[in-house]
């Protein structure tokens, strides 16, 4: 049984679509995301003439990537909230990565398909995206405009279920059900694996009860230590 500090089984496949500039497959437990960066010599009409670039983020699932089939969203006319919550978090996350000056005039845009779900889609997403983004820019010569290096995981504070109690890292969908606080922690730090880990994005709710200062630290240090093992197999997947 997987400790509640442990992250769960982790693989990057890289080089998976022929035409990404980059291009990654993250496998966490069960929840696979295939992760695409793409780059164009153009960017939005608004940042035209500014000498400065942009990076932008998709993420879809698949219809048969839970249990029960879901529609596409290109079928119904139109994206759900979630789905637009997701790409912007991953868009803003990714963001803190790259220097858009150094990028110059160029788009980056990083698409994140889910082909499995079985929770954390969107910190795999992220984990697997800057992935992506680094080949993509060292592919085409930009390895400067790449700073820092970002990773995603959720924790949580489990109460029932399986018989393990407290704080879980990287929550799979059964724990995330079960689980009365969780949240999802984006941490970055320089790209060369060095400095201190530092927070990009907090998210915490309290599903069942309010929690506690303690309790949210505690979940802030759990998270960073899963960030800091992301990083590691990161660069071991980029090496």
């Amino acid at each position: 049984m997987r400790r509640g500090d442990d992250l769960r089984s982790l693989e990057f496949e890289t080089g998976v679509q022929l035409h990404a500039a980059g291009s990654c497959l993250i496998r966490m437990g069960r929840t696979h995301v295939l992760c695409a960066a793409s780059l164009e010599e153009k960017v939005p009409g608004w940042m035209k003439g500014r000498g400065t670039g942009w990076l932008t983020a998709e993420y879809g699932m698949l219809p048969a990537a839970t249990n029960t089939r879901s529609d596409r969203e290109a079928a119904r006319g139109k994206q759900q909230g979630r789905t637009v919550e997701i790409q912007r978090l991953i868009g803003r996350s990714l963001r803190q990565a790259v220097d858009l000056g150094a990028l110059g005039e160029r788009t980056l845009t990083v698409d994140c398909d889910v082909l499995n779900a079985d929770g954390g889609t969107r910190c795999a997403s992220i984990t697997g995206a800057w992935v992506a983004a680094a080949l993509a820019l060292r592919a085409r010569g930009l390895e400067a405009a790449l700073v820092r290096q970002v990773a995603a995981v959720s924790a949580g504070i489990v109460e029932a279920g399986d018989g393990r109690r407290g704080l879980v890292l990287d929550l799979e969908y059964e724990e995330d059900h079960l689980a009365a606080v969780d949240c999802n922690l984006v941490a970055a730090r320089a790209a060369t694996g060095g400095g201190e880990l530092m927070l990009v994005e907090l998210q915490g709710t309290g599903e069942g009860r309010p929690f506690s200062r303690a309790e949210a630290d505690g979940l802030v240090d759990l998270g960073l230590a899963g960030c800091a093992a992301l990083m590691e197999a990161q660069r071991a997947a980029l090496a």
